[in-house]
């Protein structure tokens, strides 16, 4: 899944695609780039970020989903667009331009992907954006996620959504520890999700904070960090070995912005497997 962030405001690359003929030459080249699916976003999810009017999600991803769905590159090669949203009246026009995926950090989306008949990925976060990196606590965070994401699927097949993906949110109102954790034990998310007729995981590290924080070395303690993290172009290493590591647990996709890496990646995996 390629990230396509048509956002001035989004954490690693906001503003670069936030015009419409940039925000669709991007989509094209990931999916050149061998993505297949464009996940397209209108409000960042960034910790702090703050929500975007409806009127301004509508204007920035209904068009670019539109002429996504409908290019020949996209069709050609197969490849799926969803549409990022927490917003139903967005993932409704989304989906009526063609959008056949709804990404939904709320979890709270399915009835509209069963109305509309199309995927969707629940996934788990503490809080909002605004909130969510404030003093996020768990008991048992692997647990406490694994039935989150499980609960929310079986609501929405129940509701008739066929196509349910679950995703942990690492990042999304989780501590270092916290990420670490989940990234340890997804083989047990993928297990279970299996078992409970998911079609599979979603896992989106890509350029996340606590790469950055990893890579200046600041990986002990309980998710206390003292310093900056590394900027985000310094962070594609550990995107690309945390993707490796959720493929090898069985993941199904990895959400990222660096598609060509990563593909390369899967590619050397995938003889293995």
């Amino acid at each position: 899944m390629g990230v396509l962030n048509v956002t001035p405001d989004s954490f690693s690359d906001g503003g670069l695609y936030d015009s419409y003929e940039r925000a669709v030459a991007h989509g094209l080249d990931l999916a050149a780039e061998g993505a297949d699916v464009i996940d397209v976003g209108g409000e960042s999810s960034r910790p702090g970020a703050e929500p975007v009017p409806l009127e301004f999600e509508l204007a920035r991803v209904v068009p670019v989903v539109e002429a996504l769905a409908a290019a020949p590159a996209v069709i050609g090669r197969g490849v799926r667009v969803s549409v990022d949203t927490v917003k139903p009246e967005v993932a409704e026009a989304a989906v009526a331009a063609g959008a056949s995926l709804v990404n939904d950090i709320s979890a709270s989306l399915w009835p509209v992907a069963a109305s509309a008949g199309a995927g969707w990925v629940a996934m788990h976060m503490q809080g909002e954006p605004r909130t969510m990196q404030d003093r996020p606590r768990y008991d048992d965070v692997v647990a406490e996620v694994r039935a989150f994401v499980l609960a929310r699927a079986a609501r929405a097949r129940a509701a008739g959504v066929e196509e349910v993906w679950v995703d942990p949110g690492i990042g999304f109102g989780k501590t270092m520890a916290h990420n670490l954790s989940l990234l340890r034990h997804l083989g047990e998310l993928v297990q279970a999700a299996d078992e409970a007729g998911c079609a599979g995981v979603v896992v989106g590290t890509s350029r996340k904070r606590f790469l950055g924080l990893l890579a200046v070395g600041q990986g002990s303690g309980p998710g206390r960090i003292g310093t900056e993290p590394a900027p985000v172009a310094e962070r594609l290493e550990g995107s690309l070995a945390t993707a490796a590591a959720a493929m090898v647990a069985g993941v199904g996709m990895v959400r990222v912005h660096d598609v060509a890496a990563t593909v390369q990646v899967a590619r050397l995996y995938r003889p293995a497997a």
